[in-house]
C-alpha cells in the first residue's frame, strides 16, 4: 500500500523525505565533479573560449526545447518510472566519455553532444521532480523541504568541485566523469526504495485536448498568477548574466586568475559559487519569514551586478572570492525565491508544467548569455566580458525597482491552502 504523507512528522523523522533528500545529494555531488571535468576537458582539448561557453550553452537550450513538453507530460505521467529513467540516461551518457578516452576516440563535439544528452534527461528529471516534492511532503512543507534540500545539495556541492579537481589533476578530466555516471546510479535506487507516492493527491482538473491542452493551462497560469509572472520575467537578466560567468569560470580562472589547467583551483573556485549558493539556501527561510518576496527580489538583482564588477577588477583569486561568493548568493537567492514563491502558490496537479515553463522562461536567457559572454571573451578578455554582461541582470534590477515586488504585501495573499 502506497504511504501517504504526515505533515506533521519532521521532516528529518521522514524516511520518504530522507531518501529523496539523499538521492539528490548523491546526484549533485557528482554533477558538481563534471561542473569542473567537462568545461576543462573541451579547453584542454580546444584552448577557445567559445567552444568552451557552448558547454553551459547547451546545458540549458534543452529546457528552451522540451520544457513545456516534459512540464505537461510529467503531470500526466506517474512520476517515479520518468525520474529513474533519466537517471539511468544520465549515467549511460556520461560513461560514454571514459570510454571513448580510453579508446582514443574522445572529441570536444563528443564531449559537448554529452552535456546536450545529460541537460535533456534533467528536462524531464526536473519537471517530475518539481511536482515530486510537494506530493512527498504536502503542502504546508514545501519551504523547509526546499530549504533543506538546497542546504544540503549545495553542502554536497562545496566538496565535489574540490575533489573534481583532485580527480581531474590525477586521473584526469575524461575519467573524472564515471564518478558522476556512478552518483546517478546510486541516486536512482535511492528514489526506487521511496514508498510514497510521488504523484499529486489532489483531484486531476486537465480539461479535454490533450497534450496541447495541458501545454496551454501551464502557460496560462504563469501568464496570470502575479507573483509567479513577475518573478519569472525578472529571472530572464539573472539568467543572462549567470549564463555569462558560469560560461567563462575556467577561463577567467586559467587566463586572468593565473590558475593551472590541471584542475584544483578552479576546483577551489567553483566550490566558492557553491558556497554562495548554500548560504542562499540557509538565509532562504529566515528571510521569506520576515521580508517580503518582492523585497528580496530587488535586494538580490540590484547587489549581483556590483559584485559581479568586483569580481572582474580582482587581480588575483584571494581578491575575486569574496566577491564571487557575493554574486553566487545573491544570483541563487533570487532563483530559489523564485522557486519557491512558485510551489506555494501552484496547485499540485499543475506543478509540473507551471515550474518548467517559468524556469523555460527565466532559464532562457543561459545559453544567449553562454554565446554572448564566450564571443566577448575572445574578442575583448575575460574581464571586460564579465563587466558588460552584467549589464542584463543589471536591467532586471532596474524593472524590479519599478514593478509591483516593491509593495510589502506583493504575493502575500496569494498563496493557495495548504
Amino acid at each position: 500500500m502506497t504511504q501517504t504523507a504526515d505533515v506533521s512528522l519532521p521532516l528529518l523523522r521522514d524516511r520518504a523525505f530522507m531518501l529523496f533528500l539523499l538521492a539528490r545529494t548523491v546526484a549533485v555531488a557528482g554533477s558538481a565533479i563534471t561542473s569542473v571535468a567537462m568545461p576543462l576537458l573541451v579547453f584542454q582539448v580546444t584552448s577557445s573560449a567559445l567552444v568552451t561557453s557552448l558547454v553551459t550553452a547547451v546545458q540549458v537550450v534543452p529546457y528552451l526545447l522540451f520544457g513545456l513538453i516534459a512540464g505537461a507530460m510529467a503531470d500526466r505521467l506517474p512520476r517515479r518510472p520518468l525520474m529513474l529513467g533519466c537517471q539511468a540516461v544520465s549515467a549511460a551518457a556520461l560513461l560514454s566519455v571514459p570510454i571513448a578516452s580510453w579508446l582514443g576516440e574522445l572529441t570536444a563535439p563528443h564531449a559537448v553532444a554529452v552535456s546536450a544528452v545529460v541537460a535533456t534527461s534533467f528536462v524531464w528529471f526536473d519537471a517530475g521532480s518539481f511536482g515530486a516534492l510537494p506530493a512527498l511532503v504536502g503542502r504546508a512543507r514545501v519551504v523547509p523541504a526546499n530549504s533543506m534540500v538546497w542546504i544540503v545539495t549545495t553542502l554536497a556541492g562545496l566538496g565535489g568541485p574540490v575533489v573534481g579537481g583532485v580527480l581531474v589533476a590525477t586521473v584526469g578530466a575524461a575519467q573524472a566523469l564515471s564518478f558522476d555516471a556512478a552518483s546517478y546510479v546510486v541516486a536512482g535506487a535511492l528514489l526506487a526504495l521511496i514508498g510514497r507516492s510521488f504523484d499529486a493527491r489532489e483531484p486531476r482538473t486537465d480539461r479535454p485536448g490533450g497534450l496541447g491542452s495541458g501545454i496551454r493551462e501551464g502557460l496560462e497560469f504563469v501568464w496570470r498568477q502575479p507573483v509567479v509572472r513577475s518573478l519569472t520575467l525578472l529571472g530572464v537578466g539573472n539568467s543572462i548574466t549567470g549564463g555569462a560567468v558560469a560560461a567563462l569560470l575556467v577561463v577567467f580562472a586559467v587566463r586572468d586568475l593565473g590558475l593551472s589547467e590541471e584542475g584544483s583551483g578552479i576546483g577551489f573556485l567553483v566550490a566558492v559559487v557553491a558556497a554562495g549558493a548554500f548560504l542562499a539556501a540557509l538565509a532562504l527561510p529566515k528571510l521569506t519569514a520576515r521580508v517580503p518576496i518582492g523585497w528580496i527580489t530587488i535586494a538580490t538583482l540590484t547587489t549581483n551586478p556590483i559584485a559581479l564588477l568586483l569580481t572582474a577588477a580582482a587581480p588575483t583569486l584571494p581578491w575575486a572570492t569574496a566577491p564571487l561568493l557575493l554574486w553566487s548568493f545573491t544570483s541563487t537567492l533570487t532563483i530559489i525565491n523564485g522557486i519557491t514563491a512558485r510551489q506555494i502558490v501552484t496547485p499540485l496537479d499543475l506543478q509540473a508544467r507551471v515550474n518548467t515553463t517559468a524556469r523555460m522562461v527565466a532559464w532562457g536567457g543561459t545559453p544567449l548569455g553562454a554565446l554572448l559572454g564566450g564571443v566577448l571573451a575572445e574578442t575583448t578578455g575575460t574581464r571586460p566580458a564579465y563587466a558588460l554582461m552584467s549589464s542584463a541582470v543589471l536591467l532586471s534590477a532596474i524593472l524590479a525597482w519599478r514593478s509591483p515586488l516593491r509593495n510589502r504585501n506583493f504575493g502575500a495573499t496569494e498563496a493557495q491552502p495548504a
